[in-house]
């Protein structure tokens, strides 16, 4: 049966180079031929799978290399190009997690998710809404004026500062400023700035929304990638650091209107001008840890210079007790009973994220650091000491 066989396959491959069979075996090829026909055989007509290559080959190996190399090359482009789109994600998600503690409660007190989503997003926009209606009419007002006094207070402080002085006759800053101020160019510019983050802010919102009613899904989903006998504990921790990312933008939000609050009734009471652009743009910055209030610390004492000096030296004096306040009671009060992380870690953290992703980075870099401590204490440490 065996010699029939390879007979056959003889024959097919005389039919298929069109050569007689007796010139190909003095060929080169004599021998595979010869063994091509022997390995023929009726369970296996084409032969039996051979070895597999060796896998220490050094040409395997520089192979291997050089397709890794240039996959990690093409992972880096990607993220490069997408650098952009995969930080809003990002923030969409962390805001979501947020969230969640608002919407969690409401699932509690029995409301189906999606209504509870409604409500929590519904009154927050009513917050934003309300509040808008009410100062946009008078922050317009006050942005106009200041670009219309901006070019008058940068010569005053020209005049009065000689280190000022001299950066202006090297870089001619107030002539820059005046054409960013009052120039076409700069207005174009401005619009294009205003437009991309609007832009952006819509694309946060609406992945914000998806992601806040899918939470549940994404979590189920991302917890199907866990090895079973892992999952339970991996579910624990990953709650906990959901835990902690929602007290963190809850709290860090409510220490932030805090800040603006208690600035607008100062600078009221002192009659500084632009009081609520100036304690808005406080809010804005205390979100920012570490840095944020010191910013906007700086920028409403030099405003209420411009008044007096007394009322300056008694601003830099509010700037410094509330920053006191901030530190020792709200902060510990309302984020530092959910999120533990040491000053040095706290630092260290917000100057990392912030030179990685800006301003993206030093906003979440408290709540990484926290997670990435949780995890160190509940798996790298125990780990290293039964090793």
């Amino acid at each position: 049966m065996s010699s029939t066989s390879g007979s056959a396959a003889a024959d097919g491959h005389h039919d298929l180079v069109g050569q007689p069979h007796d010139e190909q075996r003095e060929g080169p090829l004599a021998h595979a031929e010869a063994e091509a026909a022997r390995i023929s055989e009726p369970g296996a007509p084409l032969g039996t799978l051979g070895p597999r290559f060796n896998r220490r080959s050094p040409f395997l190996i520089g192979l291997a290399a050089a397709a890794g190399v240039a996959v990690t090359y093409g992972l880096v482009l990607v993220l490069t190009d997408l650098r952009g789109v995969l930080i809003v994600i990002g923030l969409a998600l962390f805001l979501a997690i947020g969230i969640e503690p608002l919407v969690s409660w409401l699932v509690n007190r029995r409301f189906p998710r999606w209504l509870a989503v409604t409500a929590v997003f519904l009154a927050g926009f009513g917050v934003v809404g309300g509040f808008l209606a009410v100062a946009v009419p008078v922050l317009a007002e006050q942005v106009m004026q200041f670009a219309e006094r901006a070019p008058a207070y940068l010569r005053q402080a020209v005049a009065e500062h000689s280190w000022l002085a001299r950066l202006n006759e090297r870089v001619e800053l107030r002539q820059v400023l005046e054409q960013v101020l009052s120039g076409s160019a700069g207005l174009v510019q401005a619009g294009l700035a205003v437009f991309s983050t609007l832009a952006d802010l819509v694309i946060l919102l609406v992945l914000t929304v998806y992601f806040t009613v899918e939470l549940p899904r994404v979590r189920t989903g991302l917890y199907r990638f866990v090895p079973h006998s892992r999952r339970p504990r991996t579910i624990l921790i990953s709650d906990e650091i959901c835990v902690k990312v929602g007290g963190y933008v809850l709290g860090n939000l409510l220490v932030s209107l805090i800040a603006g609050a208690l600035t607008l009734v100062w600078l009221l009471v002192f009659d500084v001008p632009y009081a609520l652009l100036l304690a808005l743009t406080v809010a804005l910055l205390d979100l920012i840890p570490v840095v944020g209030s010191i910013a906007g610390g700086v920028l409403i004492s030099l405003v209420a210079l411009t008044v007096s000096v007394p009322v300056g030296l008694a601003t830099v004096g509010f700037v410094v007790g509330y920053r006191l306040l901030e530190d020792y009671l709200l902060i510990p009060k309302i984020i530092g009973r959910t999120v533990r992380v040491p000053a040095l870690v706290t630092v260290v953290a917000v100057v990392l994220g912030g030179a990685l992703l800006g301003v993206v980075g030093a906003l979440v870099a408290i709540p990484v650091a926290a997670a990435l401590l949780l995890i160190t204490q509940e798996v790298v440490y125990p780990r290293l000491d039964r090793a």
